[in-house]
């Protein structure tokens, strides 16, 4: 059975994890940040101790990224969060209805039409 919580990838370590180290080989830099929503495979997940210890190889940059104290969404975040579900769930205007113009119904076969498109500007036939 695989625990849900990520776990310190140092050897022997069982905290949970709470940054994820990545190295940026092109730049020589090592970047420390915030737990990674996915593990990654090229990525490092540390627990707070490990990750105060760390130091970067020498030569190389040593980036700490900020993290955030906020664990629970603000008030903000969530009423923003509604407005946008509400808003994905408004009908788009005019759907529902039959298109205008776009063709000549010539065939139907069960719930299927064939349309004939028609040139810009010019009238059906009939």
């Amino acid at each position: 059975m695989v625990s849900p919580v990520r776990t310190c990838s140092r050897t022997a370590c069982k905290a949970p994890a709470v940054f994820t180290l990545t190295y940026v080989y092109r730049d020589s830099t090592a970047v420390l940040g915030p737990l990674a929503t996915y593990a990654e495979p090229h990525c490092y997940d540390l627990c707070a101790e490990h990750s105060e210890r760390l130091t970067a190889p020498m030569g190389w940059e040593l980036v700490r990224l900020p993290v955030e104290e906020e664990t629970e969404p603000s008030a903000d975040d969530l009423e923003a969060l509604a407005d946008a579900v509400r808003e994905a769930a408004r009908p788009a205007p005019g759907a529902g209805q039959e298109p205008v113009g776009q063709g000549t119904e010539v065939g139907r076969r069960g719930h299927l039409r064939v349309l004939r498109s028609e040139p810009a500007g010019t009238q059906p036939q009939e």
